[in-house]
């Protein structure tokens, strides 16, 4: 069995179920801003909100993931939704906003066509209570962060869920920033901050997904210390590693890196960026931010630091060995 999805998030969600509360009293769009590192989380909670308020209207969208585009998030809503139903939009500017091919890229001015995007969410949450979901915003197109921070300011009956990496993972950071400053300073905002679970935290999920109470308290805490408390690190963790027996064998077997991994490792060591690390290897940043976050999993770091810590204490063990 799975971890608890809601385990060390309860405070959070009850948030944004009190936040829904006011969308519903008071037709006015909140915005609900939920950020935190990779896998803290911030999507299994927002797909919480959504199934807690039971709204008539669900518009979901995120960021392309290698080639952002103007209008991503809208893009994505109007594709999920099918045949798209009678609009109050030219057609050109609703294909242009859909990034259908072969349209004109030129006819209408940025203001012009910011303007008919928030009439075309209007049109689709057509006065229905609504929950707008944005994932990932710090991958967002320019044009993206316009449309929801304009949203964030509409009269309309909507509850804006925002998911994001701290600015300094987002593609244009300075933009992220002040974004996540515009939403977060919009009346009656909801602002959350998703870290590491605690070491009880992990203890409560690991007794329920063994269904006898939690392993021994050694057992917990060195999950804990592998994991650095992150919930993806950990329900990958419990997903491979079997029953209780299983998990304290994987936790003191060896540490298996890639190549890459290794020459990854090897450049945190060196105190280099996400950038440098992509320039040097001649690999996308993307591609590196995954191999970060892998090298998080595996050697049980909570950081980067701490991993290049790992490989620095690694390497000398290896040489007096």
């Amino acid at each position: 069995m799975m971890p608890v999805p809601m385990v060390g998030r309860a405070a959070e969600l009850d948030e944004l179920r009190h936040a829904w509360e006011r969308v519903r009293g008071g037709g006015r769009c909140v915005p609900a801003v939920v950020t935190g590192p990779a896998g803290t989380g911030k999507s299994t909670l927002a797909a919480a909100a959504v199934q807690v308020a039971t709204p008539e209207v669900v518009l979901s969208g995120s960021a392309r993931l290698h080639s952002p585009a103007p209008y991503d998030w809208l893009a994505a809503v109007l594709a999920a939704h099918g045949p798209r139903p009678d609009l109050p939009v030219p057609p050109d500017a609703l294909a242009w906003l859909a990034q259908d091919p072969d349209v004109p890229r030129e006819r209408y001015a940025p203001d012009a066509l910011l303007r008919l995007a928030v009439t075309t969410v209007r049109a689709l949450i057509g006065g229905r209570s609504a929950v707008l979901l944005v994932e990932d915003l710090h991958a967002l197109d320019p044009a993206s962060l316009s449309l929801i921070t304009e949203l964030a300011g509409a009269d309309l009956p909507a509850l804006l869920v925002v998911t994001s990496r701290p600015p300094d993972a987002a593609a244009e950071p300075a933009l992220a920033v002040r974004a996540l400053e515009r939403l977060a300073g919009a009346p009656g905002a909801v602002r959350r901050h998703l870290g590491p679970l605690t070491a009880a935290h992990v203890a409560q999920i690991l007794g329920h997904a063994y269904g006898e109470g939690p392993p021994s308290r050694d057992l917990c805490d060195a999950v804990w210390r592998r994991t650095g408390g992150n919930p993806y690190r950990l329900t990958e963790l419990l997903a491979v590693a079997g029953g209780p027996q299983h998990l304290a064998e994987q936790l003191r077997g060896p540490v298996e890196l890639t190549a890459r991994e290794r020459e990854v490792l090897g450049c945190l060591a060196e105190g280099m960026s996400n950038k440098q690390i992509a320039g040097a290897l001649g690999i996308s940043i993307r591609t590196v931010t995954v191999h970060v976050s892998n090298l998080l999993r595996k050697t049980g770091a909570a950081s980067r630091t701490e991993a290049a810590l790992w490989a620095v204490q690694r390497d000398a063990g290896a040489r007096t060995g």
